[in-house]
């Protein structure tokens, strides 16, 4: 149920002093203003973004409709680092919500469903500083920031899927429709669809059963 604006209005001067109440209208105005803006020039619609949110690369991302940010969302498309080059693709379905201080960075390709929630303080990203496998392996007596960016892989988020606060996801990663990622949890691999998963790292904790209804322990 949508909220009386007049309603809102007369509750900020009831709970707050005069100057303090116009203030807080003040910057509500702005804040529509900004989103107004950045919807129209990121094809958004309904975009809300709080404040320091801040999105860089904005050509490789693609948004859905009516996603919502509280503050400090930091959404990044890498293009380039040191002498690298990348070609990045971010994509957020429809009814997204970030809490508060969630960072998604990619150099590859990151894709995120409909109505997923986000909590606070979340680090997606589908990369590493260093390369810690393979062939040309990073070196210790290397200053993490000259290292090379990679070592991860494609991250893909499905739709109705809650992450906890503090969770890092690092690819290759693939969290399936409907699943739980349990606070502080480290995510890489497959989460399967209808499930709940927790730890450092992940581990699958519990399945829905459409039979019962019930979650059934893994």
């Amino acid at each position: 149920m949508k909220r009386n604006p007049i309603s809102s209005v007369i509750r900020l001067f009831e709970t707050n002093p005069f100057g303090i109440a116009l203030w807080m209208i003040f910057q509500g105005l702005v804040g529509r203003m900004i989103d107004l803006i950045m919807a129209y020039l990121l094809t958004a619609p309904g975009l809300h973004l709080g404040p320091g949110c801040r999105i860089v690369g904005g050509r490789h991302i693609s948004l859905g409709r009516s996603i919502y940010a509280h503050r400090d969302l930091w959404l990044e498309a890498v293009t380039s680092y040191h002498l690298q080059m990348f070609r990045p693709e971010i994509a957020i379905g429809d009814h997204v919500s970030f809490s508060d201080g969630v960072h998604i960075s990619a150099i590859n390709s990151i894709e995120i469903g409909n109505y997923v929630l986000f909590g606070s303080r979340i680090y997606v990203s589908d990369h590493n500083h260093g390369v810690y496998k393979g062939d040309q392996q990073s070196r210790p007596d290397e200053a993490p920031s000259h290292r090379i960016l990679g070592g991860g892989g494609p991250v893909t988020i499905g739709d109705n899927v809650w992450i906890g606060d503090n969770s890092v996801i690092i690819g290759p990663v693939s969290i399936g429709n409907g699943s739980i990622i349990g606070a502080n949890s480290v995510v890489r691999g497959v989460i399967p669809p209808n499930s709940i998963a927790a730890g450092t790292p992940a581990k699958l904790i519990k399945v829905f059963n459409p039979q019962t209804g019930q979650w059934d322990r893994a």
